[in-house]
């Protein structure tokens, strides 16, 4: 390789590598500043949820169109539109005045940063044809990525500490601005001749389902879940799910290609996909509300006790590649959903003694965290490996989908949990307090981590805790036995992928 061409490629590698800082950062640093975007704006608990979803669900609807796009217009010009909204919409939610436009600015976050991660990763296949060369720039990525998600509630903390809560938004303008001036002076442009149609009419299915069923299970507890409103929200959604099933085995070339789902390996990793989104990842927007609200902690303290939660998610992806490459990715993959679930069962056991503190939560958050590690790489590995290498890009692309989808819904799913607990808590005081109140606006002031100084409000959000945790670790238990069950315990060895990824 010249030596020119060297200095394009690692200058293109640092673009892709801020870039993937950006998207990850504003996935976890947004979660410990929650409680400051509530006091500051005026929002409620559910808008705080609405924080948090619009990226997700934004970034589900656009990922498997972002391919198709990149593909027909080109993948360093669809990158660099991506890239310059992505820094707009970061500087108008740092801009925001109240939590309606921050709602705005991070779906167009999420939109953006959607096809952001697509283009990542067909850039660097592209820009690194030689094989060893690709494997250290996603080496690299992966790494740039992991720390982006598994520092970003200290970041967010620190920011909050030493500034305001605008600069965990703001911060990105300049990042975005130097990131796209890296890519014009090094990216090639790249684009497929034989681009494939956009499956509009899947996309636009899946995307009103995940919309619907999250907004039922926000807004359902105020509005009733039995009312007739909320009902015909249900039914319109499953109605759009049943649709986009129905539009994916016509269409010629769907997004998801249903016939891959009898491929054990690829359903058995899928599984191990969303028991990390139903547990670990939606759990961490309502852990800085814990540490806030029932431990008494600020914004950066809660960012360093997430460390416990995070950092062993980065540390262990090497033992669980390793644990695969020996035992199979069947027999590691609900190994390691299992292990989630007991240090989930343990956070809820600590949330629950007479006296909570952070040594009861952070053992049972750090054996969470380790299970993480171990299942995200043979999960990775196995969704792209097990299929022939011309469907990978579909097979990875479903993954994706399957994490996201499953973290939006389970942010709404633990809400609605932590508010009933609360509710629940709050129903078993004296009637003389609870008389003349608003249970369930009360209910949500303290989900939020408005505790005052009632000691009763605490002991409300420490059982609402308790009952997401409970949920968090029979999910995800569950799905372990789910996915032992899909992968075959006689094929448990033999399934073992053989190309290996970092993600």
């Amino acid at each position: 390789m010249s030596a020119s061409l060297s200095r394009r490629n690692t200058t293109a590698l640092f673009a892709v590598c801020l870039a993937s800082l950006m998207f990850g950062l504003e996935i976890s640093s947004v979660p410990v500043i929650l409680p400051t975007l509530e006091r500051v704006l005026g929002g409620d608990f559910r808008q705080m949820q609405w924080v948090m979803n619009a990226y997700t669900i934004a970034s589900t609807t656009v990922l498997m169109a972002a391919g198709a796009l990149a593909d027909r217009f080109g993948r360093r010009r669809v990158f660099l539109i991506s890239g310059a909204l992505f820094g707009a919409s970061s500087v108008l939610c740092g801009l925001a005045g109240d939590v309606g436009v921050l709602i705005f600015a991070r779906a167009l976050q999420g939109l953006s940063g959607g096809v952001l991660l697509i283009c990542m990763l067909a850039i660097l296949s592209h820009q690194f044809r030689d094989g060893r060369e690709r494997s250290r720039a996603f080496a690299a990525w992966g790494v740039v990525f992991g720390f982006g998600l598994g520092f970003g509630p200290l970041i967010g903390g620190m920011i909050v500490a030493v500034s305001d809560w605008t600069w965990v938004f703001l911060v990105h303008g300049p990042i975005a601005a130097l990131t796209l001036l890296l890519v014009l002076s090094s990216v090639e442009e790249s684009r497929d001749p034989n681009a494939r149609r956009l499956d509009v009419g899947g996309m636009l299915s899946l995307s009103l389902a995940v919309l619907g069923l999250a907004f039922y299970l926000t807004q359902g507890d105020a509005m009733g879940f039995a009312t007739p409103l909320a009902l015909a929200v249900l039914v319109a959604s499953l109605a759009c799910l049943a649709a986009f099933v129905a539009v994916e085995r016509r269409v010629e070339h769907p997004m998801f290609d249903f016939s891959v789902l009898r491929n054990r390996s690829f359903s058995g990793a899928l599984l191990g996909s969303m028991g990390m989104n139903f547990s670990f990842w939606p759990l961490m927007v309502y852990l800085p509300l814990y540490f806030h609200g029932v431990l008494g902690l600020g914004e950066l303290p809660s960012g360093l006790a997430l460390l416990a939660y995070t950092l062993p998610a980065l540390v262990f992806p090497p033992l669980g590649e390793r644990l695969s490459l020996r035992h199979g990715p069947g027999v590691v993959i609900p190994a390691g959903l299992l292990t989630i679930g007991i240090g989930f069962l343990l956070m809820h056991w600590g949330v629950g003694v007479a006296e909570p503190g952070l040594w009861t939560v952070l053992p049972g958050a750090f054996i969470a965290g380790t299970g993480l590690g171990i299942t995200n790489t043979p999960v990775t590995n196995t969704s792209t490996g097990s299929v022939s290498p011309d469907r990978a890009g579909m097979a990875s692309g479903l993954d994706m989908s399957a994490r996201l989808i499953s973290l939006a819904i389970n942010i709404a799913m633990m809400g609605l949990l932590l508010v009933r607990g609360v509710q629940s808590a709050l129903q078993q005081l004296p009637a003389s307090r609870v008389r003349d109140l608003d249970l369930r606006g009360l209910a949500e002031r303290i989900a939020a981590g408005d505790t005052g100084t009632d000691p009763a409000a605490s002991l409300a959000l420490a059982q609402g805790f308790g009952w997401v945790t409970l949920y968090g670790g029979v999910s995800v238990c569950l799905l372990a036995f789910a996915s032992l069950f899909v992968f075959g315990m006689a094929g448990a060895r033999r399934s073992a992928p053989a190309a290996s990824c970092t993600g």
